[in-house]
């Protein structure tokens, strides 16, 4: 009997945040006092210009029907502008997509460059979502990981190690999903220049360039390395920055003859990102940042608090992230001990035991890499840091 579903798409895992998450909800639907931090998404609204810009938009006809599949003319000359104001690259209409927001911009990214048996450098710790897409174009994922002694970076001479003859590709994501690490220029210069020295590609995930903190900064790869720009791929979008997450607006920058590739397989695949989240999107990437600037002091503040508090709970270690809104403690200390009669061997069933017993939510370090680590979104109120972290460290320090 043939198998009802096909190998490529039985092989793919679900996505593991959205899966903590979506178990967070149900038990909150459910009653129960449940405090997520499992899901990568700002709490705020999104700013009210974005949002009436949408309502316009809406009763506008001719963003009722089919328009091009790249975006809409006026959104990617917005993008051309915004991406040489926010990071000095100088780039051309046709070379960006619109995509059904980054995801979709990560997947068609592989999809266009990779062939079946091409490898892919995946620096792990690394978001749930690539492997899988790599998986998807055919490709196989090479992890190259760097723990908390590295601050989760990984270094020129590790992926020397990890190249082979097969190797296309280097994903790269700085700030970082899951660690909100981030490269300094050097360390973006050094690597940009490996990659150029050996042909190797370059998926450049920009997603949460304006979440930086402590004087950190993100310089786009092709800006520090230019001769990188015809093998280098963007991926960004709206929204972390603009706390857009559920209006799906990405977008892929690249090669023209990438862009033109990814645009015949989008065609086929979506057609045209949807007219009113375009020009949402518009109204977001033309404005000034203000609204981005007020969300990031309150994810610096929250950042702050929930790396003192994590680093008081029994056998975790928190380095501090400089971007994002993540922290990626180490709980290997926390792992072998008995915990209401349970004993962890593994941050997948410490994260368990967290969600049963104090009905906390976080993502196991399994989801993006080896065992031993929790992710945690600090995307939420401070009240509930407090709460959550709180009864974390009340459950680890119980005699």
């Amino acid at each position: 009997m043939k198998p009802r579903i096909s190998s490529r798409i039985a092989a793919i895992a679900e996505s593991a945040t959205l899966a903590v998450d979506g178990k967070a909800k149900a038990l909150k639907a459910a009653g129960r006092p449940v405090i997520g931090f499992g899901a990568g998404e700002p709490d705020f609204p999104t700013p009210d210009y974005i949002v009436d810009a949408a309502a316009a938009a809406a009763r506008v006809v001719a963003n009722h029907r089919y328009t091009p599949t790249p975006g809409l003319p006026e959104l990617r000359e917005a993008i051309v502008a915004k991406t040489k104001r926010d990071s000095n690259l100088n780039i051309t209409v046709d070379q960006v997509l619109i995509t059904n927001g980054g995801k979709q911009a990560v997947y068609q990214a592989f999809a266009t460059i990779i062939n079946d048996g091409d490898e892919v450098l995946l620096p792990s710790p690394y978001w749930t979502t690539y492997p899988e897409c790599i998986k998807l174009a055919g490709g196989t994922a090479v992890e190259v990981f760097a723990d908390e002694t590295q601050n989760y970076l990984v270094s020129v001479d590790q992926l020397e190690s990890a190249r082979t003859p097969k190797t296309k590709a280097l994903l790269f994501c700085s700030p970082s999903n899951p660690t909100g690490s981030v490269y300094s220029p050097e360390q973006v210069k050094a690597i940009g220049e490996w990659a150029l020295k050996n042909n190797i590609w370059i998926i450049s995930d920009e997603i949460y360039e304006h979440l930086l903190y402590d004087g950190a900064t993100a310089p786009s790869l092709p800006v520090v390395v230019p001769a990188i720009a015809d093998t280098c791929i963007i991926l960004n979008g709206v929204a972390k920055t603009y706390a857009m997450t559920g209006w799906r607006v990405g977008w892929m920058i690249g090669p023209k003859d990438v862009i033109k590739a990814a645009t015949n397989l989008q065609s086929h695949l979506t057609s045209n990102v949807s007219n009113v989240s375009q020009r949402a999107a518009l109204a977001a990437v033309s404005g000034d940042l203000s609204a981005v600037h007020m969300m990031g002091e309150a994810f610096n503040r929250r950042r702050k608090l929930i790396v003192d508090l994590l680093n008081e709970v029994p056998g975790f270690v928190c380095p501090t992230p400089q971007g994002a809104f993540y922290v990626y403690p180490s709980v290997k200390g926390a792992l072998g001990k008995a915990i209401r009669g349970k004993t962890p061997t593994t941050s997948a069933e410490l994260a368990t035991i967290l969600l049963d017993e104090v009905e906390v939510a976080a993502v196991p370090g399994e989801a993006f890499g080896p065992s031993g680590y929790l992710r945690f979104s600090y995307a939420t109120s401070d009240a509930d840091i407090v709460e959550g972290i709180g009864r974390i460290k009340a459950l680890l320090t119980e005699g």
